[in-house]
């Protein structure tokens, strides 16, 4: 890719889009775009890089990327980590200032997504940070949610937390 031949926040929401942390280095080093750049659909570099790059948000969130901006759904980079497991991803964006407890647009938290998705080492870090009290538009909290997903361990670890604060 030669950056000559795009306009440079393309340019990284396509390197970020892609996982490439090289390309995403270089573009923010040599450019000057900001990491908040929007692409053509609206999106920042943050909120479309591949999620298991953790490389590529670190790099973005070092230069000053918002990890907290929400798409017209409500959905934040930290929703989109929850939804597809990326453990490493997820704590690199909370180190930088992520919050856990953004709801989306049906009203969920991370939880709620790690939770449903099956996501034990997600549901495990998130349930400390988490305001397990908060309910999605449809009602559901996250032991809800814990105990639909008929696994007893995702319960264990919502209602120990529960009972520890």
């Amino acid at each position: 890719m030669v950056l000559a031949e795009m306009d440079p926040g393309r340019a990284l929401s396509k390197a970020a889009a892609r996982g490439n942390a090289v390309d995403v280095g270089r573009i923010l080093e040599e450019s000057g775009v900001h990491p908040n750049t929007l692409n053509e659909f609206g999106k920042t570099p943050l909120q479309v890089m591949m999620m298991g790059s953790y490389k590529v948000a670190l790099l973005l969130l070092q230069h000053g990327a918002n990890p907290n901006i929400q798409d017209s759904h409500g959905v934040a980079p930290v929703h989109d980590a929850a939804r597809t497991g990326f453990l490493d991803t997820l704590q690199v964006l909370v180190d930088h200032g992520a919050s856990v407890n953004l709801p989306d647009q049906s009203g969920c938290l991370p939880i709620h997504i790690a939770i449903r998705g099956g996501f034990r080492d997600v549901v495990k870090f998130l349930v400390p940070l988490s305001d397990l009290k908060h309910a999605n538009t449809s009602g559901h909290t996250a032991v809800d949610m814990a105990r639909e997903s008929g696994a007893p361990d995702m319960v264990n670890m919502v209602f120990a937390q529960l009972h520890h604060n």
